[in-house]
């Protein structure tokens, strides 16, 4: 049956019996005798003729999903039995954001290499989304909101903004009461596009960004991190950014029982893997020791 499930993917991507049949180097009817075994296990057509064309009927246009993820299960399966064989072993590529990846991914890997002395890393810190399946990555750290994809993705932590400001700022400036004041203070800011949530705030201006403004725009999050907290202004940022210094008691944060805004609600930290990847145990078992790592809540929310 999972054979049949395999060539029904491979028709559907192809849509031709004869191009699968010449690239497996087997006989038109036997591509077309799987695929009746599986309409027939089924109890529905999955593909039709239609103007000299081979389409999906509704039922295989359904099933295609479904069917790819079938497949990449049993891949999955089948080589973390064959690893459990071994021990973990080989090579590793990971990618990460820059920042969270030297503050937040570094500590947990090296735990990791002490425990899997077999496993090598080949760990890259960059703010640029790449692509797993071209760039050859097993594992990406992903912020925010993830799109629909076949990666298999794991929820590592969520994902918080704080708005802080210094000791040293709020006793010049004053300690802003509400999310609007903020529009009276010297706001630390993006100077390209920001994250979507930044700025933005639950019940206030439709939970669009404050257009709030100030002396400082930078590209660099941890520039404007090291601004609040020389006393120049305030900033939104990532409490896994900030939380050390909050609780060093170098920044402070303002309004910490607001609820996050609703578009924040699938915002979190992820772990994205390409299913069916022979290196798919090395995958998991690194992605659990850095969900582990992190704990629940994550340790960095703990101020």
């Amino acid at each position: 049956m999972l054979d049949a499930i395999r060539t029904f993917i491979d028709v559907a991507t192809e849509r031709s019996f004869t191009a699968v049949a010449k690239r497996r180097d087997v006989a038109v009817s036997s591509i077309t005798r799987k695929i009746g075994t599986l309409e027939t296990e089924l109890g529905t057509k999955l593909l039709a003729r239609h103007s000299r064309a081979l389409v999906l009927t509704d039922a295989g246009e359904q099933f295609l999903p479904r069917a790819r993820h079938i497949v990449s299960e049993m891949d999955d399966a089948r080589h973390s039995l064959a690893d459990l064989q071994a021990d973990p072993r080989g090579l590793l590529t990971v990618t990460a954001p820059a920042a969270f990846g030297r503050l937040h991914v570094i500590p947990a890997m090296t735990g990791f290499l002490k425990r899997y002395p077999a496993i090598e890393i080949d760990l890259h810190l960059s703010d640029q989304r790449v692509d797993l399946l071209t760039q050859r990555v097993d594992v990406a750290v992903r912020m925010g909101t993830l799109p629909d994809s076949d990666l298999v993705a794991t929820r590592l932590a969520p994902s918080r903004r704080m708005v802080c400001a210094s000791p040293e700022y709020l006793a010049r400036r004053g300690h802003p009461a509400t999310p609007e004041q903020l529009l009276e203070h010297n706001c630390l800011t993006f100077a390209s596009t920001p994250p979507p949530e930044w700025w933005c705030f639950s019940g206030i201006n439709r939970e669009a960004a404050l257009p709030v403004r100030g002396s400082l725009r930078t590209d660099d999050a941890e520039a404007l991190l090291g601004a609040a907290v020389a006393g120049i202004g305030i900033v939104h940022l990532a409490s896994w950014l900030v939380g050390d210094l909050v609780r060093a008691g170098k920044l402070v944060v303002l309004f910490p029982d607001r609820p996050t805004p609703s578009k924040m609600a699938r915002s979190a930290i992820h772990a994205v893997r390409m299913p069916g990847r022979s290196h798919a145990a090395k995958a998991k078992l690194f992605i659990d020791h850095l969900k582990n790592s992190f704990g629940e809540p994550p340790y960095w929310d703990g101020f």
